[in-house]
């Protein structure tokens, strides 16, 4: 970024952010930027997978410039409540910021699919990414071994990606084992209690970061779970703000409206929304001043947001894709694509019920904001890890549906279209894409059965619900063109 840019002043750092992002830059950045004691409260962020976003934000000191694209033209900010980008894979760095006696928060944004879920949402032991971890963290807490840092040219610190010099043992690879070994330091430091924020679209997304902490923690011993258990809380969140991919259109449209070249720049529709529940027994910005919403019962509207949005992104992304439409806007303008996402909603409202939720101007609100064409949000993007996503969006659904006597069947259209889906597609991202070309290469219902089963082992014992999906399979084929060639997220 060029520095005639004015440098924004640097908070320390009391937050810790893992999964630096396009979304966590669009939502809890802009958030704590704009919370009135923000001096206060610096976020330091993690890569997942890659360095690549550390690396380039770390090349203009953590500024980068948010986009808010309306119908009507788009607004700039420069946001600086990033003060340290960090490769994921630098441990070092990670135990050192969280075992801080400063840090009180620890934000996620790590994707639904990290979270080492099985498909009955209980915390999956056997996972391969998991089993590793725990194998690393069992290891790990051993007195003799220890994590050797290792000096980079730029002088940082970090263990190699995946390994523990010592002994030959493994370092965690997953954000949550890389969280525990973390918290192990700062039980270990007396550092005292730490707040864990889930921002991931999961319900009770607190409770799950709970069991995968704590079932990542068991391998290191009881005297970590148990301190855990006693210091630190896991916040609830239903977080909501579309932000697409930055595109090189998006860079030269900020160099051109803002006279600075900005490597980062993020995209986000102006509409946002951020609720809360749980305790911070270290603090916390006051979010709620920038219009964050605290509640004591989150549930509601958790389900609002999962199944009314994020279940129509779902119907979208697959439905849209086999019609060949690239972007949710396109979708939307088709009157198949529509008739399906209202069923859909139809359904989601009869479970929908409690006060101050409402539902018919949260869909109108929804129509808006998804039929905004200066929002190119990809179905590509939305259609992966469909196995995690679909046991949130549709299941619920499907199943309270049935519970009061009805079909389900808008539900059910959303597993029947990912099915075809995932047959006509020639590449797709998933947890479980191994498992899913199997079950795909078998034939009539129990081809059906098969992919349910991967979703959820309870609707594919049903033979009405396996029935039901099976005849919705193919609704959309015969007026299909060839569908989008999914992207990689």
């Amino acid at each position: 970024m060029d520095r005639s840019l004015k440098p924004l002043p640097k908070a320390p750092v009391r937050i810790v952010h893992l999964g630096l992002g396009a979304f966590h830059r669009s939502h809890q950045a802009w958030y704590t930027q704009h919370a009135p004691d923000a001096a206060e409260w610096g976020i330091a962020a993690f890569t997942g997978r890659r360095p690549d976003a550390a690396e380039t934000l770390s090349a203009q000191d953590c500024l980068y410039t948010l986009v808010e694209r309306s119908a009507g033209g788009d607004s700039f900010e420069v946001i600086g409540s990033i003060v340290e980008a960090v490769d994921g894979a630098n441990i070092t760095r990670l135990c050192e910021l969280v075992t801080a006696p400063e840090t009180a928060v620890v934000t996620l944004t790590i994707t639904e699919a990290a979270y080492g879920l099985a498909a009955d949402g209980t915390f999956d032991a056997d996972a391969p990414s998991v089993a590793d971890d725990l194998r690393a963290l069992s290891a790990a807490a051993a007195p003799e071994t220890s994590i050797t840092r290792e000096t980079s040219a730029s002088g940082e610190t970090s263990a190699p990606r995946g390994t523990v010099a010592s002994g030959g043992a493994r370092v965690p690879g997953t954000p949550l084992g890389r969280l525990v070994l973390a918290l192990a330091g700062r039980k270990d430091s007396g550092a005292g209690p730490i707040a864990v924020v889930s921002c991931d679209n999961l319900s009770a997304n607190g409770d799950v970061a709970r069991r995968g902490v704590l079932g990542m923690a068991a391998a290191w011993g009881q005297d970590l779970v148990e301190w855990i258990g006693a210091n630190v809380s896991f916040v609830s969140t239903s977080v909501d703000r579309i932000t697409p991919r930055t595109t090189d259109a998006d860079i030269a449209e900020v160099a051109e409206q803002c006279g600075y070249r900005d490597s980062s720049p993020v995209v986000a529709e102006p509409f946002r929304n951020w609720v809360l529940s749980g305790d911070f027994p270290a603090g916390r910005p006051r979010w709620e001043d920038a219009g964050a919403v605290v509640v004591d019962d989150i549930e509601p509207y958790e389900n609002r947001k999962l199944w009314l949005l994020n279940g129509s992104h779902s119907i979208l992304a697959y439905v849209g894709q086999l019609r060949g439409h690239a972007t949710v806007a396109e979708a939307l303008a088709d009157p198949l694509c529509r008739r399906a996402v209202e069923d859909f909603w139809d359904e989601a409202a009869n479970h929908l019920r409690s006060e101050g939720l409402d539902i018919p101007g949260y869909r109108r609100a929804l129509l808006e904001r998804f039929g905004n064409a200066r929002i190119a949000h990809r179905l590509a993007q939305i259609a992966a890890d469909a196995t995690t996503k679909l046991r949130m969006r549709a299941v619920p659904v499907l199943a309270a549906e049935r519970a009061e006597g009805r079909s389900g069947s808008g539900a059910a259209l959303m597993l029947a279209a990912w099915i075809d889906y995932v047959a006509a597609a020639g590449d797709f991202q998933d947890p479980l894409a191994r498992e899913i070309r199997a079950a795909a290469a078998l034939d009539g219902a129990g081809r059906v059965e098969a992919l349910l089963r991967l979703v959820n082992a309870g609707i594919a014992e049903d033979a009405d619900i396996v029935s039901l999906v099976h005849r919705l399979c193919g609704s959309f084929s015969a007026t299909t063109a060839s569908p989008a060639t999914p992207t990689r997220t």
